[in-house]
């Protein structure tokens, strides 16, 4: 999400607080993304708004900020949710038609070969796309099948209750070894699959119910996604040696937007007192100014967590303003990490000018900042950016706690899937040239 830039945060020398000026509010990730569909698929964004009952971005937006009901959308029933969800992905992939452009609207159908996940208004078009669908029908099929599967996240089925960790952090390297810990695990899975709400999800999503063995991979699946987040940030604290079982520790999420808040719940980062059991209190600031409204929107902590808690709390607004209202004023704690999920300023010129103030504030104060991204390219181009903001880039390589949910480009699914957090940036202070002795990441204990 965009920091809009106001204000001067210095590039090098002492940090020193940010010149007050008027704030204006700058593109963020979501309203680009959204206009970005109609490049491909012009009016694309004007069907989503109609199928969910909007006439604008800012309703889209108000849906995001949870300050909507599902009756608002003129959803009434589970089946009218799920067609509606079904009914935004419906255009023909090779010419790229909408169904009001068609003769027959209802002439669009759906590949039968594997993933059931895009559209064809003809078979002249599909036959067009085959030689490219064919790279990636099988894994748009696991697209498909986590997208509806998604919705027992929101019904509270997955995840599934999880124990202390039996192995130490730096021992569980990846999401195979978390596994192994999980006791009784296809009794879990059993559960959720013999569940109400698995139940009334194939009765309406209007597709046929698949394999057990299928949805138990996606449960698991969206399991790593839900918890990669707060895997990802005891990650970074093992990067940079950073031991919750030696004092209290402050965690910063910044650009923090739907994405992270929506419908999160105060025990979402409980993982984290599994990974460190008998840690001494981590307190987790969603800061950003699309945080979404609701249990986590309450005031940051002036004093220490919670002894052995997780303590969730937020901010709603931009990150140098939080911190020159709430760090410098005492109001919050001062982070001993800073996580940013995608931030996504390598992206345009406008969303890097946004921000920059947050950016040279990470750098000036020598905070430690982990960084995730989704693919190598976007890896590269984030790279390249803070290089040229003169920025000391201590490690960066494939994250073992990336999502393993498959994700498709919206508007234009013929692609390779991303996951979410692949790789990871880790940060500490200016370029190394101007850091004497700066902490390389090679020389700690936790690498």
């Amino acid at each position: 999400v965009a920091q809009q830039n106001s204000g001067a945060t210095p590039k090098t020398g002492r940090p020193k607080k940010a010149v007050e000026e008027p704030v204006g509010r700058g593109p963020d990730v979501d309203s680009l993304g959204f206009q970005a569909m109609d490049r491909n698929v012009p009016g694309l964004s004007h069907v989503i708004l109609q199928k969910l009952n909007m006439k604008s971005y800012e309703d889209y937006k108000s849906a995001m900020d949870g300050r909507k009901s599902s009756s608002d959308f003129g959803i009434r029933t589970y089946f009218d949710m799920f067609q509606k969800m079904e009914d935004t992905f419906k255009f023909c992939v090779e010419c790229k038609k909408l169904p009001d452009a068609l003769p027959d609207p209802k002439s669009l159908r759906r590949c039968k070969r594997w993933c059931q996940n895009v559209y064809y208004c003809s078979v002249p078009c599909q036959r067009a796309n085959w030689p490219l669908h064919k790279k990636f029908c099988k894994k748009l099929k696991l697209v498909a099948l986590d997208r509806l599967v998604e919705w027992l996240v929101f019904t509270g089925d997955i995840p599934f209750p999880t124990e202390t960790w039996t192995k130490p952090a730096r021992a569980v390297k990846g999401w195979e070894d978390w596994f192994s810990m999980q006791e009784q695990l296809e009794e879990k899975l059993g559960t959720i699959l013999a569940g109400r709400y698995m139940t009334l999800l194939w009765a309406n999503a209007g597709k046929p119910w698949p394999e057990d063995e299928e949805l138990r991979q996606s449960i698991r699946r969206l399991v790593t996604d839900f918890h990669s987040r707060p895997l990802t940030i005891g990650l970074g604290l093992r990067l940079f040696g950073i031991d919750p079982l030696a004092k209290p520790l402050t965690l910063h999420v910044v650009g923090a937007s739907h994405v992270e808040t929506l419908n999160t719940r105060l025990t979402d980062y409980d993982e984290l007192t599994r990974m460190f059991p008998g840690h001494w209190g981590m307190e987790v600031v969603m800061v950003g100014v699309d945080v979404v409204d609701g249990s986590i929107m309450r005031p940051p902590l002036a004093t220490p967590a919670p002894r052995g808690r997780v303590y969730l709390s937020s901010y709603k607004g931009l990150y140098h303003d939080f911190w020159e209202s709430h760090v410098e004023t005492k109001l919050a704690a001062r982070p001993d990490l800073v996580v940013g999920f995608h931030p996504g300023f390598h992206a345009c010129p406008d969303l890097l000018a946004g921000w920059l103030p947050t950016l040279l504030l990470l750098r000036d104060y020598r905070l430690p900042v982990l960084f995730t991204v989704y693919s190598e390219q976007e890896l590269k181009s984030s790279l390249q950016v803070l290089v040229e903001l003169e920025t000391h880039v201590v490690g960066y390589a494939a994250n073992p706690f990336a999502s393993l949910r498959p994700e498709q480009v919206y508007s234009s699914p013929n692609k390779a899937p991303v996951y979410c957090s692949s790789f990871y940036i880790a940060l500490l202070g200016p370029a190394v040239a101007a850091v004497p002795g700066a902490m390389e990441l090679e020389d700690s204990d936790n690498w």
